[in-house]
């Protein structure tokens, strides 16, 4: 989404209730050196205690959101460079737990559909060690003729060089997010009253959803004659900050239903005339994302070993006046443009069809999109299934809960299967990036070490 997410998050930030808040922008800048190969494992991350979930009394109406004004100071750019600064360690494809078993063809017809925009220069900001050497390496790709399963994995192997990341922060988290489907009108009729808008005219994007924003920043703003000023928070929207300006493209039956949309980020509309239509996120007013399933765990308004999307999503429809409140904890808004019909999913942040079980989400501020990432977490397994989730994975999306090196949103699909999938996940991973190498390189089974940073010149677009 740039498709947004679902997950049973709790750790601070995390969960909004959809797959990891998958409003699009994610924080920070990163510096990478290149370090000896090395092995390590992943602990599971510790679990919250559970706790009783106590009696709920309606939560007053939330106080003004206090946002920074446009820019973060040169001391939290620091701050945030410093956490996300994270070293590669060269591995060997034989390191990474499934290699041999992963549908390396389904892996690379992921690749291929994001390669156009790595080579044209328009998949966000150009970094890492290979910046140069990722596009001619979807050159190649895009030169393969015929690929079969067995060739597709040879194409990896020869061109690209598997790394470790290692990170002072916590252990790997992978959550999921998904393509919900839900009831819609195009006019307002019955229970069809909640609407969904579309980009405002003054509406001003500071920072893309591509680029990393630093934490606490405004990412858009509204233009005026006076020049950029904040925009109207979610409070300030749903009491008709955005009346009168005719931008309602859609009504759906609850506002609880278009808090998780927005969520998600993208989701398909079935209409009362019996048509489906999709929608896409096509910006937001800008405020920094605020978790509210981490707000009710920490209001002791429900357990953190409780917490889940449907957990979430009964607790708030329960009492539509105390979920107007809690929802407002929020001040980030979303808006929507409706795609055309023939849409054959949602886009990510790189504007290329997500891939069911294929598609990343990752902080676009540590890593590259177009990426492949190795993705290993052998608590996971999807579908009931008892093997292991290790697969080859593309960063085709961003999003705001997406905020770190080890950081994963694996998108499920549509529907909900999908939903069901993506919010059970939460589970700890790890991701191996894969680096262009130089053609005619260090082979796999002695990669060479070498020290740099990632550039951070112009984007392509």
């Amino acid at each position: 989404m740039l498709a947004s997410r679902v997950v049973c998050v709790v750790a601070a930030g995390t969960w909004a209730g959809g797959s990891a808040a998958r409003e699009p922008v994610a924080t920070g800048g990163w510096s990478v050196e290149t370090v000896p190969a090395t092995t390590g494992s992943l602990a599971p991350a510790p679990r919250p205690p559970g706790q009783s979930v106590p009696t709920v009394a309606p939560t007053p109406q939330a106080p003004p959101v206090s946002v920074p004004q446009f820019g973060a100071k040169r001391e939290r750019d620091r701050s945030s460079a410093k956490m996300n600064t994270h070293s590669l360690a060269p591995v060997v494809f034989a390191d990474l737990t499934g290699w041999a078993d992963d549908d390396h063809l389904a892996a690379l017809k992921a690749f291929l559909a994001s390669c156009p925009l790595v080579i044209a220069g328009k998949a966000g900001r150009a970094s890492g060690p290979d910046v140069d050497l990722l596009p001619a390496a979807c050159s190649a790709a895009l030169a393969l003729q015929k690929p079969t399963k067995v060739s597709a994995r040879a194409f990896f192997e020869q061109h690209f060089q598997p790394h470790r990341i290692v990170h002072q922060g916590s252990d790997g988290l992978l959550t999921g997010y998904y393509e919900p489907v839900i009831e819609g009108s195009r006019t307002r009729e019955g229970r069809f009253q909640s609407p969904l808008f579309k980009r405002p005219a003054d509406l001003v994007t500071i920072v893309p959803e591509t680029r990393g924003a630093a934490p606490g920043s405004l990412t858009h703003a509204r233009r005026t004659a006076a020049g950029l000023v904040p925009f109207a928070t979610r409070a300030e929207i749903d009491a008709g900050a955005l009346a009168g300006q005719n931008l309602e493209i859609l009504y759906l039956t609850d506002p609880v239903e278009k808090f998780f949309l927005q969520i998600q980020g993208s989701g398909q509309i079935r209409l009362t005339d019996g048509t489906s239509v999709r929608v896409q996120y096509d910006g937001k007013n800008g405020h920094p994302y605020t978790s509210i399933g981490r707000y009710l765990i920490d209001k002791g308004l429900l357990a953190a070993d409780k917490m889940s999307m449907g957990a979430l999503g009964r607790w708030l429809k329960s009492d539509l006046e105390r979920a107007r409140a809690i929802m407002n904890q929020n001040a980030s808004y979303v808006f929507f443009r409706e795609m055309p019909p023939d849409a054959s999913g949602p886009l990510g942040a790189i504007q290329v069809p997500l891939v069911a079980g294929r598609s990343l989400a990752i902080d676009p501020g540590v890593h590259r999109l177009g990426r492949l990432v190795y993705v290993s977490a052998p608590s996971l397994t999807p579908n009931g299934h008892k093997v292991p989730f290790n697969r080859l994975m593309v960063a085709h999306d961003v999003g705001s809960a997406i905020k770190g090196p080890e950081r994963g949103d694996i998108y499920f699909g549509s529907g909900e299967t999908a939903e069901r999938q993506a919010g059970t996940v939460r589970h700890p991973g790890n991701l191996f990036v894969l680096i262009a190498k130089e053609p005619g390189g260090a082979s796999d089974a002695a990669p060479a070490t070498t020290k740099g940073s990632p550039s951070h010149g112009p984007r392509g677009r």
